[in-house]
């Protein structure tokens, strides 16, 4: 099974795209790479490549719904 997008970004199912794209900022400010400690790089790498994942598929209709 796949990733839950939704968790991910933390928004329900039935998310507004302006939802998602709230969250995806917020997220995407926190986990920033740059704007993190140099010992949590490593972990804010892959957060911010997982938000960014997530945003991307479900801010496109086609990919949201498979």
């Amino acid at each position: 099974m796949g990733k839950d997008y939704y968790k991910i970004l933390g928004v329900a199912r039935d998310a507004s795209q302006e939802d998602i794209k709230k969250a995806y900022r917020k997220l995407a400010l926190k986990w920033h790479p740059d704007r993190c400690p140099a010992d949590k790089k490593d972990d804010a790498q892959k957060k911010f490549q997982e938000i960014g994942e997530a945003f991307e598929v479900l801010s496109d209709e086609q990919k949201k719904r498979i």
